[in-house]
């Protein structure tokens, strides 16, 4: 049963037509048992008034009846005095008391009664189905009601549940209601004895969640700091033996190699931390996804220009409400991840556009691309095209395109893969959900001048 109120009402009807029912049964045949003897002492007064009358000693002309009821008067010689025009001229039963017999293709309930001080026996006989018709028909007016009565008895049992569950609906309303940072504790007013084990139950999950993210988030500083220093130690050692060895030493080249790869990791390992949308601490404004694209473009510009790369920054005016440092952090993954992976001398594209409701931001290259399979994988945490001997040679973790896919989570934008520059490379596009207040910023911008759909261009070659 998927829904507790529905289980609860059907359940309680279910036992109310079963009680009905008995019930219902049991006074039907206490009901007919009752009419019985009603109709018995009916037949038994009648008797008694027939056998007291005055009557002659000769037979008498039938009497006029219903065909529902018939009698007959006998002398105390046996002799037929009187009857109904409906009772056979024999005798009906010589027994006394009650008892059933079949004539007029009818059965019949029939009483013989003799009078104690003339003798006279008097026999009157009631048809059996006109009996149990009647007493049917009392009987089931009064069992009627109750069975009609069920369905307002549903309604209402529906409501009653419906207003016993409602501290369940408030209790999920407020655990709806609740931000992923809050683990503070639950409190529902007026709630039922019934629901305090189950509100105890999720504040102490509740705290055991703040406990462990708060263990998380020492662990985030203690790394940051335990890690970082002796990185930068190791690094000012290398810089204290490179100056005291050959020039040239593959052994010192590829160890530095190996230390840069470390802190890139390290630093990487954090931010995937940092960016987790379920604690980042968010600060939110409208901010130029142009504007920003160029910050990120500069703060690039070393690794274009060593590779001797095209970049380029085209697009409409495009507004977001986003945190700035989590946006920078991802124009700065996808930009570098498209430098690693792009040829010497390839050509790079930044571009913002405002589609209808949404806005992407978009990051092609002419590189050598990936397949759609891969393009599934590429998300997942220390994965890479290749693993760590890609043939692009760059250092790298694998830890890039999960820490954009968090940022985009965060902000509630989806990730869209396709293919990039010059029918090849990839191209990863951001789309944000435009808010009102960001779509009317945009507008007015794109109104003011459409010279902004990107004249200016950064190359570093």
């Amino acid at each position: 049963m998927t829904s507790l109120r529905r289980f609860l009402v059907i359940s309680v009807l279910s036992a109310l037509m079963l009680v009905n029912f008995i019930a219902a049964l049991h006074g039907y045949r206490a009901s007919m048992a009752e009419a019985e003897s009603l109709f018995d002492q009916k037949l038994s007064e009648m008797a008694a008034q027939f056998a007291a009358m005055p009557l002659p000693d000769f037979e008498s002309p039938p009497s006029a009846d219903d065909q529902q009821m018939v009698f007959q008067i006998f002398s105390a010689k046996a002799k037929l005095l009187w009857r109904s025009s409906h009772a056979p001229a024999e005798i009906i039963s010589d027994e006394l008391g009650f008892g059933e017999h079949n004539f007029n293709d009818y059965r019949w309930r029939t009483l013989v009664y003799e009078n104690p001080d003339s003798g006279r026996r008097v026999v009157v006989a009631e048809r059996v189905d006109q009996r149990y018709r009647l007493a049917e028909s009392v009987i089931l007016e009064s069992i009627v009601p109750v069975v009609l009565i069920l369905p307002v008895a549903g309604i209402l049992i529906w409501l009653i549940i419906g207003h016993g569950l409602k501290s369940l609906d408030v209790l999920a309303k407020i655990l709806r209601r609740k931000s992923p940072d809050d683990f503070g504790a639950v409190k529902v007013d007026g709630a039922p004895v019934e629901l305090q084990p189950v509100i105890q139950s999720v504040n102490s999950m509740l705290s055991r969640l703040s406990a462990s993210f708060e263990r998380e988030r020492r662990f985030s500083a203690d790394a940051a700091h335990e890690l970082r220093t002796p990185i930068s130690a190791i690094k000012m050692h290398l810089h204290n033996i490179r100056e005291e060895l050959p020039s040239g030493s593959e052994s010192l080249g590829s160890l530095s190699k190996d230390v840069d790869r470390l802190a890139h990791l390290v630093d990487q390992m954090l931010l995937l931390h940092r960016t987790t949308p379920d604690h980042y601490p968010a600060k939110f404004e409208q901010i130029s996804l142009e504007n920003l694209a160029r910050e990120a473009i500069a703060e690039c510009y070393t690794d274009f220009a060593q590779k001797q790369q095209t970049i380029e920054l085209d697009g409409d005016v495009a507004r977001v409400d986003g945190d700035r440092f989590a946006l920078g952090i991802l124009l700065q993954n996808l930009l570098n991840n498209a430098s690693k992976y792009t040829q010497q001398g390839g050509r790079i594209e930044l571009i913002t556009q405002t589609r209808g409701a949404q806005v992407w931001l978009t990051v092609a290259d002419n590189g050598p691309g990936i397949s759609t399979e891969a393009q599934r994988r590429v998300f997942e945490r220390f994965y890479r095209l290749g693993g760590d001997r890609h043939s692009s040679g760059a250092a790298g973790c694998g830890l890039g395109l999960s820490i954009v896919e968090h940022i985009a989570e965060l902000h509630g934008a989806k990730i869209v893969m396709a293919t990039g520059l010059d029918e090849r490379g990839l191209a990863v596009s951001i789309v944000f959900p435009v808010s009102l207040t960001a779509g009317k910023n945009s507008q007015a911008s794109l109104g003011a001048g459409k010279s902004l759909r990107r004249g200016s261009r950064e190359e570093a070659q």
